[in-house]
């Protein structure tokens, strides 16, 4: 198959919407498909052979300078056209991804969309109260144009039905399970995280550095269980005031880590600490369970669909404080548990990789051009 994919994120950005890109393309290489992505804001060239288009974008200022919106042209038509794909996939439609829906249906593609964050929570969060007002409706409206609908967790499968988006259907979580593993534990890399106390309990955290994650509530339990020790991992808009926040704390600042240095530093740890209540799945916590470490995460939007608790790791109820340094200290304060989890964690995620995921994302293309014939034949426009 030939797609084309318009994305609102891409390398050099890195989150849970960009792993989750860049692995599907991974597989669709070693399956023999061809991708086109267009993406915004000086992506590179290509990826893994697939051409990547570099649209003209502009930062969304004050509220989340990271963030680029991409400004469709009609140069990007013609590079549509002369790839002559079979499906359209728009990822997490907001400014591009409209964009893309609009050229699939103006040139009678078959066309599906992916849900992967709650637009709505985040302009709560971002105090963009513009954006909350009308993005219900538009999520709604844009994808229920598709011919199918993805989620990656089935809360938020659930959460999109509620929102009357129809066609909805769960795309299965995965995780890297050779690259993150137990075996990465490092002695060194620990005496980083810990800032040369690696006797210390250590906590976790990998991700964006931004308001929407809550890492603000990290600090009671930094404040409240004794000798802790807490290693943030990524940069974002939230550093600078994150910083203030924990200056007198034993948190430590890594800026970004990739690769095995990654890999090392989710095997060091004693638990992962995910207080961020907006997620639809989680890559993060996968990929900390995946390398054998325990995750306490809030009991909302896809992270359900990844700790079991009591099992795995342990949930909390968000903005409880008191829950959340409560889950920290039971996993810090005791070895024995945090193997058992950590094992469990272990043999959960052994269970998800990126081939099957694929592939299943494969049979959704192939349903969307199913449906796409059967309800928007060409004779038909």
């Amino acid at each position: 198959m030939k797609i084309v994919y318009f994305t609102e994120t891409f390398l050099p950005k890195i989150d849970g919407v960009v792993t989750r890109i860049t692995k599907t393309l991974d597989q669709l290489e070693n399956l023999g498909h061809e991708a086109l992505i267009f993406a915004p804001h000086n992506p590179p060239k290509e990826y893994k052979g697939h051409k990547v288009v570099n649209v003209p974008a502009l930062s969304f200022k004050p509220w989340y300078p990271e963030l680029f919106l991409g400004l469709p042209r009609p140069r990007l038509g013609r590079e549509l056209d002369n790839f002559e794909p079979d499906i359209v996939h728009v990822v997490n439609p907001v400014i591009l991804g409209l964009w893309g829906t609009a050229i699939a249906k103006q040139r009678n593609l078959p066309l599906l969309a992916s849900y992967h964050t709650d637009i709505s929570q985040y302009a709560k969060l971002l105090k963009v109260p513009f954006l909350g007002l009308v993005s219900e409706s538009f999520l709604r409206d844009v994808h229920n144009q598709a011919h199918v609908n993805l989620c990656t967790s089935q809360p938020m499968v659930n959460s999109a039905a509620g929102l009357g988006i129809k066609r909805v259907r769960l795309w299965p979580k995965a995780v890297d399970t050779e690259l993150y593993h137990p075996d990465n534990y490092s002695q060194e890399m620990r005496n980083k995280l810990s800032d040369g106390k690696p006797e210390a309990p250590l906590m976790l955290y990998v991700g964006r550095l931004s308001h929407e994650k809550r890492l603000d509530w990290l600090y009671a339990p930094m404040t409240q269980i004794p000798n802790v020790r807490l290693a943030l991992i990524g940069s974002g808009p939230a550093e600078k005031h994150l910083k203030e926040r924990f200056k007198d704390t034993n948190t430590k600042f890594m800026g970004y880590m990739t690769g095995k240095e990654l890999a090392q530093a989710y095997a060091s740890a004693d638990v992962f600490a995910f207080p961020s209540d907006t997620e639809t799945l989680g890559f993060v916590a996968m990929e900390s369970m995946a390398s054998g470490v325990p995750s306490v995460g809030a009991r909302a939007g896809g992270i359900p669909d990844v700790i079991r608790h009591g099992k795995n790791g342990f949930m909390f109820t968000p903005g409880d404080l008191g829950d959340l340094t409560e889950q920290l200290k039971k996993i810090l304060a005791d070895k024995e548990l945090r193997k058992i989890l950590g094992k469990q964690a272990r043999a959960d995620m052994e269970q998800w990789s990126w081939k099957a995921s694929t592939s299943k994302l494969c049979d959704y293309y192939q349903l969307a051009r199913t449906i796409h014939r059967r309800y928007d034949p060409p004779s038909a426009h």
